[in-house]
């Protein structure tokens, strides 16, 4: 029997130190290859510079003259027409919208069924019919008053004489665009937790209050995408008030081009300013977005600035370690 002296206990093992260890033969990793996405990417870049390349060097569309027109004082005046005209139309047709909201939202049978057949008369009626009709208002109304209904009028006026082009394409526009944004408020405010609504009426509060200090500012998070979308449509909505002969950007152009006999070229003028003006509008709108988007997340969406920033934080930081995965293997054969 061995008794527990006898027993040669093992000797420890030494601990190994840094100078002692192996180096360890550690695998590569290599970054997984998107040879598809790459190629994808290369077809799109060509058939991009084919489009580019045949845009620029055709002669048709005569680049000198879209520079010698691009700011003309004929142009801008037109232009800024545009942009009163969408600026008008837009703060109009939201105010009306809103109150058109509420009344479908209302408990108010007569209210919610007036609102209804607005929306549905409206929404049902192309813009152009509509703009004609208003145009043309003069053949059924020859004048309009203001007095005692089925009696004595204190206020007459020719309807010729009170609407002219202008005043047309605002009252057109405008009863057109206030369908659309009924449906975009009302859109919104359903959007909001009902639970919103009965805390704060549980608190006491009003429902005029609940709905300018609880509703409105939480349903701006789902009308802002939808508005900013409304403003860019009727930005280019209001070229179509050409056909009233109102100066705005496309009847500068035209009225230009009809003598000069050089449609391409104006065309582009009318075309490159739309499209700077609704890029203008198109980062607004994101940055109106990130604003209302507070209170629905911790952390803002970042701005273009910062995402191009992180993209090339970490195309620096990739490069760093193939670098340092590239030297690791040449200091080891050295040792």
């Amino acid at each position: 029997m061995v008794t527990p002296s006898e027993v040669t206990p093992a000797p420890a093992a030494k601990p190994l130190t840094r100078a002692s260890a192996p180096a360890p033969d550690l695998p590569r990793i290599v970054p997984r290859r998107h040879a598809g996405r790459w190629l994808t990417a290369a077809v799109a870049l060509l058939l991009f510079a084919m489009v580019v390349n045949s845009v620029v060097r055709n002669d048709a569309f005569q680049w000198s003259v879209v520079g010698r027109y691009f700011t003309t004082s004929a142009v801008l005046d037109g232009l800024l027409l545009s942009l009163w005209l969408t600026a008008v139309v837009m703060v109009l047709g939201f105010l009306l919208g809103t109150v058109l909201a509420v009344m479908r939202l209302s408990a108010n049978p007569v209210l919610r069924t007036l609102s209804w057949g607005y929306v549905w008369i409206f929404r049902s009626t192309p813009l152009l019919v509509q703009l004609l009709f208003w145009f043309n208002i003069g053949a059924l109304y020859p004048t309009l008053g203001l007095g005692i209904p089925f009696g004595p009028q204190f206020l007459t006026v020719k309807t010729v004489n009170l609407l002219g082009p202008t005043l047309t394409a605002v009252i057109g526009l405008t009863l057109h665009e206030t369908a659309y944004a009924a449906e975009v408020v009302r859109g919104g405010i359903l959007s909001v937790d009902p639970g919103q609504t009965e805390a704060a009426h549980a608190l006491g509060l009003s429902r005029h209050r609940t709905l300018r200090r609880i509703t409105v500012p939480q349903a701006m998070r789902s009308i802002v995408p939808t508005a900013g979308n409304m403003l860019i449509g009727t930005l280019k909505g209001t070229s179509i008030v050409s056909v009233l002969a109102v100066h705005d950007l496309l009847y500068s152009v035209q009225l230009i081009y009809n003598q000069t006999y050089q449609i391409i070229p104006l065309l582009m003028v009318a075309t490159l300013w739309y499209i700077a003006v609704t890029t203008v509008l198109s980062a607004g709108q994101f940055y109106v977005e990130r604003y209302y988007a507070r209170g629905d997340s911790r952390a803002l969406p970042p701005t273009p600035l910062q995402r191009l920033r992180g993209r090339l934080t970490a195309l620096r930081h990739r490069l760093s370690a193939a670098t340092a995965a590239d030297a690791r293997p040449a200091m080891g054969g050295d040792r």
